[in-house]
């Protein structure tokens, strides 16, 4: 298990690396969505061959990111305008963490009503009526925090998702608090909160690197059973593909759709896969080139591509393995409760880290 020191140091570089402000800004605010308890600012970019019935991608930045150096590493808004779909950044104020991350450890903002959680649905919301979205198209994806964030609005609003994909996250419902958070990303387990029935969930897929200081890959297979689990799988994969730098395990439905998928990137640290010769994203600070799009292949999982073949297949310097046979079948926002003991002298670190205020 990771100790506190190494991740509170990895957060201090987190944040040394900062929001660089020399990348393009493709992005533009929107505004007049409500309500917003979570305070957050909401960036879009829409595609000037946008046709109604699009589909929209949320996509959450991790800490110290804002959305504009999110969609920059990633590439999503230059994805959209090949594609002809909606994308969608909210953005954490620094006003509500100091870190810019968003809250996936905060009760108040990770229930369905009343925190930043609402405040993201009401932007999609927003976004859906004045683009014409077709409101069955609407995915959501994220890093880090924002992966974190990803997996709290695919349980509390599941009905509002076809498919997530949470990369370096966290499972929902683990964390309340600074200290539980910090126990949770260097991998010591907790019980997971109860995801609340619903008729429907959405497909997720599951992003980490092996080699992550900062959220530890404990926290995939976390996320890999806490979905399982949703959806009512089997512990064994249908599938399993795989190069020399990655694998994949999927469990299939009776119809052989993927439910679940894991994408583990062998020797990879904290941050997102992007592959610096697919014209899709750019490396940089915790934009690690591994040869491999998250972002491509994400999206060719969503059907929001027009390659069939995925990504992956198509890259020479990957060779894959061969797949497994068969398939099987309005409230206001709380205020924090001041911090005692142990979990005082864990903040007082982080301020001193220059990660809380």
């Amino acid at each position: 298990m990771v100790s506190l020191s190494d991740t509170l140091t990895n957060l201090s570089r987190m944040r040394a690396a900062g929001t660089a402000s020399d990348v393009p800004d493709r992005l533009h605010d929107l505004t007049g969505f409500a309500p917003d308890p979570g305070n957050l600012r909401a960036r879009v970019h829409v595609p000037a061959n946008l046709r109604p019935g699009a589909a929209l991608v949320v996509a959450l930045h991790g800490c110290t990111q804002n959305a504009a150096v999110y969609d920059h590493g990633t590439g999503w808004s230059t994805l959209a305008d090949a594609q002809g779909f909606v994308v969608l950044l909210p953005e954490q104020r620094r006003a509500n963490n100091a870190n810019l991350c968003f809250n996936w450890f905060e009760d108040a903002d990770i229930a369905r009503i009343g925190g930043e959680a609402e405040s993201i649905v009401a932007m999609i919301d927003a976004v859906v009526t004045e683009h014409a979205i077709d409101p069955a198209r609407v995915f959501v994806t994220g890093l880090s925090a924002g992966g974190a964030m990803t997996a709290v609005l695919l349980a509390t609003w599941p009905e509002r998702f076809a498919a997530g994909a949470i990369i370096g996250g966290l499972p929902y419902g683990t964390a309340i608090g600074v200290r539980a958070a910090l126990e949770r990303m260097r991998g010591q387990p907790a019980a997971a909160r109860a995801i609340a029935p619903a008729t429907r969930f959405p497909r997720v897929a599951i992003w980490h690197g092996t080699a992550d200081p900062t959220v530890v890959v404990a926290n995939s297979d976390a996320l890999v059973d806490q979905w399982r689990a949703v959806h009512a799988l089997p512990a064994d994969p249908t599938e399993r593909t795989g190069a020399a730098n990655w694998s994949r395990r999927a469990w299939h439905d009776a119809a052989g759709r993927p439910l679940v998928e894991e994408w583990r990137i062998a020797g990879m640290g904290h941050g997102v896969p992007v592959d610096g010769h697919s014209g899709i994203g750019a490396a940089g600070p915790f934009m690690l080139d591994v040869g491999l799009s998250s972002t491509l292949e994400i999206a060719r999982s969503w059907g929001l591509t027009d390659a069939t073949a995925p990504a992956a297949e198509a890259n020479p310097r990957l060779e894959r393995i061969t797949p497994i046979a068969g398939t099987r079948p309005g409230a206001t926002r709380r205020e924090p409760t001041p911090a005692s003991g142990v979990q005082a002298t864990i903040e007082n670190a982080l301020r001193s880290a220059g990660l809380l205020r």
